[in-house]
């Protein structure tokens, strides 16, 4: 299962990553492997706890387009 994940550089100089499939999914790491890596365990913990509940994993569809500044 792959998901989509967005890095992003954070005002105090962490890199924070994000799953926009999973609401509230968000971690962040001094590096992009170390965001990478933490957002990796967040994403795996919220499937764990879906997993149990029950509740529906989001399947992703993602359309990405460039545009021009």
């Amino acid at each position: 299962m792959k998901f989509l994940v967005t890095l992003e550089m954070g005002e105090d100089g962490y890199i924070v990553a994000e799953c926009p499939a999973l609401p509230g999914c968000v971690s962040q790491g001094r590096t992009q492997e170390e965001a990478l890596a933490n957002i990796q365990e967040a994403i795996q913990g919220i499937l764990t706890v879906r997993r149990k509940h029950g509740l529906p994993i989001p399947e992703e569809h993602v359309v990405e387009v460039e545009v021009p500044a």
